[in-house]
């Protein structure tokens, strides 16, 4: 069986998640907490022998391809391109001072 949360339980997760809660939220909170080590419980009456653990609720398959490596073209020509220029690079605006 679940055991009973705190009232020190309660107020100390309440300072991690940065809350302030009034006496009647603390209550439903302890309330709620309390519902969800009870359903833990249930879970936990379960049995997993044998069973994998799912890793995703869909078939994934890899949707990486491998790399192919082309050139990239002239250096003058992919310069060509571009808006300004410092040397043999691309010149781009500062994104922070």
């Amino acid at each position: 069986m679940a055991e009973k949360i705190s009232d020190e339980t309660i107020e100390y997760t309440a300072v991690l998640a940065k809350l302030e809660l009034n006496e009647e939220e603390k209550k439903a909170a302890k309330s709620d907490m309390e519902k969800m080590l009870q359903y833990i419980d249930k879970l936990n009456e379960l049995d997993t022998e044998g069973i994998e653990p799912l890793a995703h609720v869909f078939e994934t398959v890899n949707v990486f391809r491998e790399d192919i490596e082309a050139s990239g073209g002239r250096h003058e020509d992919v310069l060509s391109n571009a808006k300004e220029r410092k040397g043999r690079c691309f010149a781009a605006p500062k994104t922070f001072a």
